[in-house]
């Protein structure tokens, strides 16, 4: 029987398991952060954290071929814009959008676009790049999130080549209601009424209600929702090294909230990264346990929290440059959470003499990637690629 406690100065989401709970987590965690007294080697420290990660997300598929091909070609403004597709896995594709600056003439810095959750399932890359005929939904949406303005798009006026793939689960590889058992999906069809965003808008919340069975079964399945995520973000990286256009030697990330998350595990994983930018998903695990992890299934790694805190994941790739962008008003996280990550992250790269190349702003904003936040994360890019 587990005891009430009346020692809990405020509730929380998990109630009288908290306390339990909570002990659990402070007993034995982040062992692998730098921080750790007996990490003095970084190489051997790094190349021990990230092999214990990618256990833990316990995802590893066989390469495949990419088998890479163009669906359509757009010309914008500045740029030129690919639909491309390629494989991900033996048993998976996926599309993204590529941009390519006008008149290059020599390989160029590029970067992943990593889109964000929201709630919004039936589009993922279309989040924050141009396309045509919007429909409304997805406008309110980027209206919401990015103040009206593709920032992907943005990048590549400013020369970066951008990669925008769609995640799985999202977009291009999102959950195919016809391939779902008939007794899940009659009240899914009985709402559909031939509105283009009303039925989008359907979609998502069908979608959502289905993320605890997908984990469910991704769980059973010996994996993790989360390294399916990121091994597909890290093939982007192939995708992209594979465009003579690119400068291999220059290639960053970005991505806000879920992309935030994305952004995090592919700049601290992958050391074809050089540089990154988190927005809008800095925290620790320490300062979610209350009341904070009402967000998607596909971010909980089991077991990581022993090893490795989010912070730590971001650093595994330091000293190169990082720059996190936090929400004052950001519902999703505590503010004492985003302030302990970025107390971490300027512990590690100050021990590794490095108090240059990580930056974390605040903006007195909700949950988003604002205009002045895009701003910023722009001279960062052209500061540390160009």
């Amino acid at each position: 029987m587990l005891m009430a406690t009346t020692a809990v100065a405020q509730k929380s989401d998990v109630g009288n398991f908290y306390p339990l709970l909570q002990s659990h987590a402070s007993e034995n965690n982040s062992s692998l952060s730098f921080l750790n007294s007996k990490h003095r080697n970084t190489e051997k420290w790094r190349k021990e954290a990230k092999s214990k990660l990618q256990e833990l997300l316990a995802y590893n598929p066989e390469p495949v071929p990419l088998q890479s091909e163009i669906i359509s070609t757009t010309k914008r403004d500045g740029y030129t814009q690919y639909l491309v597709r390629y494989n991900v896995s033996a048993h998976q594709k996926t599309e993204a959008f590529l941009l390519i600056p006008d008149n290059l003439s020599k390989p160029a810095p590029a970067v992943i676009a990593l889109h964000d959750h929201g709630g919004f399932y039936f589009f993922g890359k279309e989040k924050h790049s141009l396309t045509d005929d919007q429909p409304e939904v997805l406008q309110t949406y980027i209206e919401n999130l990015y103040e009206g303005r593709t920032y992907a798009d943005e990048l590549a006026k400013r020369g970066f080549i951008v990669l925008s793939p769609d995640a799985p689960y999202f977009g291009s590889q999102k959950l195919d209601p016809e391939q779902v058992s008939d007794d899940l999906t009659k009240n899914y069809r009985k709402q559909l009424t031939g509105d283009r965003s009303e039925d989008i808008k359907v979609y998502n919340k069908f979608a959502n209600g289905h993320e605890a069975a997908i984990n469910k079964t991704v769980l059973a399945a010996g994996t993790t929702w989360l390294g399916m995520i990121v091994q597909s973000d890290r093939v982007a990286i192939d995708y992209l090294l594979s465009r003579p256009e690119v400068d291999p030697e220059r290639i960053g990330c970005i991505g806000l909230s879920l992309g935030g998350l994305r952004s995090t595990y592919l700049f601290g994983l992958d050391a074809r990264v050089k540089t990154g930018i988190v927005a809008a998903f800095s925290t620790t695990f320490e300062h979610m346990l209350r009341n904070h992890t009402r967000h998607t299934w596909m971010m909980y790694v089991p077991r990581q929290n022993l090893y490795l805190d989010l912070p730590d994941v971001a650093s595994l790739n330091a000293p190169r440059p990082l720059l996190v962008m936090n929400c004052k008003q950001d519902k999703l996280f505590n503010p004492a959470g985003m302030e302990a990550a970025e107390h971490k992250l300027t512990a590690i790269y100050d021990k590794m003499k490095a108090t240059d190349k990580f930056k974390c702003n605040y903006y007195d904003v909700p949950h988003s990637m604002t205009i002045a936040m895009q701003e910023d994360a722009f001279e960062w890019l052209e500061k540390w690629l160009k």
